[in-house]
């Protein structure tokens, strides 16, 4: 403790400075910032480049009582600015002023703009005092290379452990420093911006908060507050150029579904784009995509594009409607997952999955992953790449042509050959010849063959086979309409028979018994199992 301050507490002067997107960026403009808790009001002083003259906008003032802190944040919304405009800027307080920054304000119709967009920048060591610096010198970088870019967009992750401050303080101390004052850093949620502990130091007593805390004190003011009434600072909206964002948290995917339903229709915008932490259209061998996915199918589906993170590595999906994949983006969304801005190699196994265009893995250390979004009117490019310079993947979305280049059609299998997935990869070689079936409008295929490949255990005996997957044991017979579940008798949408390959097939809807679900890509003929939990199921060697 610093004066009775831990390192980078707040001070008399201000700090975790940042701009925002709160109204229209055309005309409007949000400072925010930290101070201790004597300092209980502020202003901003900004000047119209070329002038000398600063007007003064009054801040909204909120004080907060973090786990080691007590400091207020402050919001000043400066107002009827000039479009395309560049404003120098201080903030403070009549004896505490700030350093001088800058801004641009958005051009008045604006169709061609570029954006960042980042993902899991988090940083956990030292523990006492998480170092960013590795994802500040990319930024800068980046930045250097492209300042023309318009704001940075931020699918979450952008702390290790958000319900302690000390991990704000090292984001703001040496993560956005250099570019959040001077460019609108847009951040969303991700599941470690609401996770905290009990005994920080132990990290003993892991939870995850509704809501977030530090994350709705910090950002309250600094974004659009017109989110679900249960979580409005987690979920809002901005315009920019001809495009409508909706960035959305991780709690309550129930409100955020009917709020993206409402919300979206009634923008008129070129271009609907959203923001969401957890992938849809992930790629981790042992993820999943239930923790707000399908509850918030019918809102997501009305979005161009979804920019995602949490995995750590980089995947573009086919454009993706009620699970079937497409060619053309009319017909689907487009769910990108940005990689790693944060030096976090992903801590699970990638893989690319059936419903994937694009993959890349990004697992190699020092290799910081960033995409640089270039907006043309109905058109716009999309360029990932690695600190390095490497181009991972580059793809343009054309609305008027109804196209994505480069070109790939999305798979379309054989419609006597109905492929079976589990979390979207395909099996293969342990898949052939013994293809799912449909009979009497229920789904049935070999679900041994697919619980053994995927780790399960399997005791194929004459008439019977027993299936040992995801903690759950099920029995099945041939000829028989049940099956017993865990020791108890269930029953089955029909009977189990002897099919290809003189395999027992069984119905698709038997794989609840190991907690699955599963669902048909009519278009492409597959069916895709899923398990809500990020489960390993593979057999134990005695």
């Amino acid at each position: 403790m610093i004066n009775g301050k831990p390192p980078r507490g707040s001070g008399l002067f201000p700090d975790h400075i940042m701009i925002s997107i709160n109204s229209d960026a055309r005309y409007n403009m949000t400072v925010t910032w930290r101070t201790d808790k004597s300092v209980e009001t502020g202003f901003v002083l900004s000047r119209k480049d070329g002038e000398t003259e600063s007007k003064r906008t009054d801040s909204d003032n909120s004080f907060f009582k973090s786990d080691i802190d007590e400091s207020y944040i402050h919001w000043a919304h400066i107002k009827n600015l000039e479009p395309g405009t560049k404003y120098y800027y201080t903030c403070g307080d009549e004896t505490h002023r700030s350093d001088e920054f800058y801004f641009t304000t958005e051009p008045e119709n604006c169709e061609k703009f570029k954006f960042l967009a980042i993902s899991d920048q988090q940083k956990g060591e030292p523990h006492d005092a998480p170092d960013y610096s590795i994802f500040n010198s990319f930024m800068l970088d980046v930045l250097k290379k492209n300042p023309d870019i318009a704001f940075i967009l931020s699918a979450g992750d952008n702390t290790d452990c958000g319900q302690h401050e000390v991990q704000w303080n090292g984001m703001f101390a040496t993560g956005a420093k250099g570019f959040a004052e001077y460019k609108p850093y847009m951040m969303a949620e991700g599941n470690h911006d609401t996770r905290g502990f009990k005994d920080y130091d132990k990290g003993i007593g892991r939870y995850y908060s509704e809501p977030a805390e530090f994350f709705c004190n910090q950002l309250r003011g600094s974004y659009n507050y017109d989110g679900p009434d249960s979580c409005k600072t987690e979920n809002y909206t901005f315009d920019y150029g001809n495009v409508h964002f909706n960035v959305f948290g991780v709690n309550f995917p129930e409100d955020v579904n009917e709020w993206l339903k409402k919300d979206i229709p009634s923008s008129d915008k070129t271009w609907k784009v959203g923001v969401y932490h957890f992938p849809i259209a992930y790629s981790g061998s042992d993820c999943q995509n239930n923790d707000g996915f399908p509850i918030m199918k019918d809102g997501t589906e009305l979005e161009d594009i979804i920019f995602s993170g949490h995995e750590h590595s980089f995947a573009r999906s086919f454009p993706y409607r009620d699970y079937q994949l497409f060619d053309r983006p009319s017909e689907g969304t487009v769910n990108y997952v940005l990689g790693d801005t944060g030096d976090n190699p992903p801590g699970t196994l990638s893989l690319e999955k059936v419903w994937h265009c694009s993959w890349y893995p990004n697992e190699e250390k020092g290799k910081l992953m960033a995409c640089l979004v270039e907006v043309d009117r109905k058109k716009m490019t999309l360029t990932s790449f690695l600190s390095d310079g490497t181009i991972v993947d580059k793809c343009v979305i054309d609305k008027e042509k109804d196209e994505i280049i480069p070109n790939r059609a999305a798979p379309i299998f054989n419609k006597n050959k109905t492929r079976y997935m589990y979390k979207g990869a395909d099996i293969g070689l342990a898949s052939m010849d013994v293809y799912a079936e449909k009979k009497d409008n229920v789904w049935y295929l070999p679900f041994a063959v697919l619980a053994q490949t995927i780790g399960g255990k399997v005791i194929k005996e004459k008439g019977k086979v027993t299936v040992d997957v995801n903690n759950h044991v099920g029995v099945f017979t041939e000829n028989s309409a049940s099956a017993l579940a865990d020791g108890k008798e269930k029953e089955l949408e029909g009977k189990v028979y002897r099919g290809s390959k003189g395999q027992l097939y069984i119905p698709a809807s038997a794989c609840s018994i190991f907690g699955m679900t599963y669902t048909y890509a009519e278009r492409n003929n597959f069916l895709s199992f899923e398990h809500p939990d990020e489960i390993k199921p593979i057999t134990v060697q005695p």
